[in-house]
């Protein structure tokens, strides 16, 4: 199999190491600096793309055999519309810089048609309920989660330095999409964040001593400030609570909390209140959207704050507002009295 060639940003030529074909795309994966997320989802979907053509090379097939793919995940395993793209998009991966081939422009797959269902929202008595039954930082962290409409991940890397305590908003870097945005700090939460803040900060200062003071820093930052892995202003505002080896280059550093701790925490507390409906953290955010559009904030501002590149995904809150008909006045009776002639 042929190595294939990339050019780096000195001129130099980037050749991947391994001879298997999954290892080369996490090898370019991490040249490109994608997320350890994106590259185990990429190269999940490639590994069924190339065990549904029963284990031919992606170099012999083309686009016959990615649109049969494709339709088969749409007709056969009904999975949703963006399940589908996410799926094309590592194939259009493999071929364009992994094996250096075109892809067709024309390709035409079933389509996926799964019905987009409407998302679960907690009235404001049920959120209230919710957030009073848990405790700890796992509170703050929901908190923060649906004062922001933040997403799971988006929370727990969030960075010290993202949180503007005195203009009160946070700054969400990289979030889905790629792009940074700025959403809601509250100013109820600001006291007992900058409070957590003081205990990470004793955790980071252990770490400085014991010269195990570093943090992950995406992309090629690290390189381009070779201090900042090592600053305060760098580190999570969630840290784990222990240090862990770093599975892609083996540099011990304090990672953020893993994210399955708030989601355990929240079914806890969903079960304790006996709310009904399923809750899961992302939950927090939807309710965030359709209570700023409940309490008349601009749909625009609300897609800014959520981070949506199109008006018509933040559309489907409106969707599920509260319709409180018993306040709703006609428009005929703000005509007043008609004349009988």
């Amino acid at each position: 199999m042929r190595f294939n060639k990339k050019m780096t940003s000195d001129g130099s030529v980037f050749k991947p190491q391994s001879k298997k074909l999954l290892h080369q795309v996490s090898e370019v994966m991490r040249y490109y600096h994608y997320s350890k997320r994106s590259e185990e989802s990429y190269v999940r979907w490639i590994k069924q793309f190339v065990l549904f053509n029963n284990k031919r090379h992606p170099s012999e097939m083309g686009q016959q055999e990615i649109e049969r793919f494709l339709s088969h995940l749409a007709v056969n395993k009904k999975v949703a519309v963006a399940t589908q793209s996410q799926a094309l998009n590592a194939i259009v991966f493999l071929y364009k810089k992994v094996l250096n081939l075109p892809v067709a422009d024309d390709l035409s797959p079933v389509r996926s048609k799964k019905p987009v269902r409407l998302p679960v929202v907690l009235t404001t008595d049920e959120m209230s309920l919710l957030l009073g039954s848990m405790n700890g930082v796992n509170q703050l962290m929901a908190r923060l989660m649906y004062g922001g409409g933040l997403r799971l991940m988006e929370l727990v890397r969030l960075r010290v330095k993202d949180i503007d305590f005195s203009n009160g908003y946070i700054v969400v870097r990289d979030g889905k999409g790629g792009g940074d945005r700025t959403t809601l700090l509250g100013k109820s939460i600001i006291d007992d964040l900058k409070t957590h803040l003081l205990k990470v900060r004793q955790f980071y200062d252990q770490d400085v001593l014991e010269g195990n003071a570093n943090v992950y820093m995406p992309n090629a930052l690290a390189k381009k400030y070779p201090k900042a892995p090592r600053s305060w202003d760098w580190q999570y505002a969630f840290p784990s609570g222990q240090l862990s080896k770093d599975p892609r280059g083996g540099a011990i550093r304090r990672h953020h909390v893993n994210e399955s701790n708030l989601q355990k925490a929240i079914r806890v507390a969903k079960n304790k209140t006996g709310i009904s409906k399923p809750v899961t953290p992302h939950t927090l955010r939807h309710s965030f959207a359709t209570h700023l559009l409940e309490a008349g904030t601009n749909i625009r501002v609300v897609q800014k704050l959520l981070g949506h590149k199109d008006v018509k995904t933040t559309e489907i809150y409106t969707h599920v507002l509260q319709q409180n008909l018993d306040k709703v006045i006609s428009p005929l009776e703000r005509l007043g009295e008609l004349g009988n002639d």
